[in-house]
């Protein structure tokens, strides 16, 4: 698509300024503080100006401060959502005040990004080490955000996705590492299993060892224990360094269900899935 011929059809000089910078800024999503630095616009002039351009459809307002352009390849369509990822990353800038702030696409959200699940995924989590108070729901999508400790942010990389744009990730290792933390934001641990056995020839089990004791999570162990056990994943001596680290008590082995079942003495686990209902995603 030719930019400059498209744009001035259907807006002012400026306007058109505005958004042929922004595409060469690749921003397709923006705040405020992003257009005042294109426009040198501010306040309410500022606003005024963002307004014009979402009533003639050139822009989708998604939240106070946060903006989309609508592509011009979809004629006379008003609103459009964009790509959540990014959306997620913009949100986390703007909420924190930060240009390079600590966060990451994590559970079922990464999952669904490294291709570990094959259901789609309603919410996109986002892990961060500053609180975001409250979560949000823009356009049908809802956001998560999940804080961990400082020492806990780690394990992540850049994904590039469109326009040359990126956003940063938990790896596969940390993806199954947060999931065995909170199966809750992945869709319950089945899930987890099913990402784990999805991914089985790829692991690295020496670094999802390592994150684990990084993490340094008793419930960690045992699920993840148990479950490279069941799955017959070679690694016995990982087994061993997991076994080292339990203590008498127990956990559930799926925190999303209900406290029932038997008492896994070997994990320390109170096994409220079965093997099967985990053995069974093998053969789906």
């Amino acid at each position: 698509m030719d930019i400059n011929n498209e744009i001035t059809k259907s807006l002012g000089p400026k306007e058109a300024k505005f958004i042929i910078k922004l595409h060469e800024m690749n921003r397709i999503t923006f705040s405020l503080d992003v257009a005042s630095e294109v426009t040198g616009y501010s306040g309410q002039s500022l606003r005024n100006f963002l307004c014009r351009l979402v009533k003639k459809g050139i822009l989708t307002s998604l939240s106070n401060g946060l903006y989309n352009i609508v592509p011009f390849e979809l004629g006379e369509e008003r609103i459009y959502a964009g790509n959540p990822l990014i959306i997620a990353r913009e949100i986390v800038k703007r909420k924190l005040k930060e240009i390079h702030p600590e966060y990451y696409i994590s559970h079922g959200s990464a999952m669904e990004l490294h291709r570990m699940v094959t259901q789609p995924q309603m919410i996109v989590y986002t892990t961060v080490t500053r609180q975001i108070k409250g979560n949000m729901n823009i356009l049908g999508t809802r956001f998560n955000f999940l804080t961990c400790k400082e020492k806990d942010y780690f394990g992540f990389k850049k994904h590039w996705i469109e326009n040359a744009d990126h956003i940063l990730v938990s790896n596969i290792e940390k993806t199954i590492i947060d999931g065995l933390k909170k199966p809750e934001c992945c869709g319950g641990l089945v899930e987890v299993a099913k990402a784990l056995w999805i991914k089985r020839d790829l692991l690295n089990t020496t670094r999802l060892i390592d994150y684990a004791v990084k993490l340094g999570v008793g419930a960690v162990y045992r699920r993840l224990g148990y479950l490279l056990e069941l799955y017959k994943v070679d690694c016995p001596l990982a087994i061993v360094k997991l076994q080292d680290k339990l203590t008498r008590t127990y956990n559930l082995l799926d925190p999303t269900l209900l406290k029932e079942g038997k008492y896994l003495a070997r994990w320390k686990l109170i096994q409220n899935v079965t093997d099967e209902e985990f053995l069974s995603v093998i053969r789906t």
